[in-house]
């Protein structure tokens, strides 16, 4: 499960990485959680050009009824993300990116849970491999959602968590990000454990446990 993330990388450096034109600004964000607006990358619906979009995250599929089903979506299992009737849909024609600094799991460490930074070596943003949908309610204001797709954990995370985000490399993110390509095998291999020799895990404080707290302390490394 990913279900906490951080991204504090500046607009211009995300332009500049993504190869976005003229981003909103946005401040840093260092403990994201569900029901949030997060930082992502789409191909946009009419021009097939790259934006910079917030997007709510926890996905409503289009022909769900009631917004709560969003909180059941923050994450797709590589593994089925393709069959789910929740997500299969998203997968075939609504990808996108979602940009991120570093993310957050606990580990159980005897009867505690150590929360742990989990991030590139590089320090540098990078793309969590990620669906989004519209939803139009009966009544009420449409939303545009999003899920994180997960996969079996890398050496690194193991002894972390039993599954991690998928970090999709920069020769992805044409494919991912476009629509009219609909190969279910070639994209679905896309979704595998991110090399563990290119990241970095540390230990932080129980700040992170509480959403309310989005500061850089959070970031901060422990003694354990």
């Amino acid at each position: 499960m990913c279900g906490r993330y951080s991204q504090t990388a500046t607009p211009a450096v995300i332009a500049e990485q993504f190869a976005v034109s003229d981003p909103p600004l946005f401040t840093p964000r260092y403990n994201i959680a569900p029901s949030q607006s997060v930082t992502t990358i789409w191909a946009d619906p009419e021009t097939s050009v790259r934006q910079l979009v917030f997007l709510r995250w926890g996905l409503i599929p289009s022909w769900a009824r009631d917004a709560k089903i969003g909180a059941q979506c923050i994450n797709a299992k590589a593994e089925t993300v393709a069959e789910k009737p929740a997500f299969r849909s998203a997968f075939k024609k609504r990808r996108c990116l979602v940009v991120a600094t570093g993310f957050y799991e606990w580990q159980v460490q005897g009867k505690r849970k150590q929360p742990m930074w989990i991030g590139l070596k590089s320090k540098a943003p990078f793309a969590l491999a990620g669906l989004w949908e519209h939803w139009q309610p009966a009544e009420g204001e449409p939303a545009d959602t999003c899920t994180i797709i997960t996969t079996e954990p890398n050496e690194l995370m193991k002894p972390i968590h039993t599954r991690m985000p998928v970090i999709l490399p920069p020769s992805a993110y044409d494919v991912w990000l476009d629509p009219s390509y609909q190969q279910v095998d070639p994209l679905k291999a896309l979704l595998r454990s991110y090399p563990s020799e290119e990241l970095m895990a540390y230990p932080i404080s129980t700040l992170v446990n509480n959403p309310r707290n989005d500061a850089p302390q959070v970031l901060e490394a422990v003694s354990v």
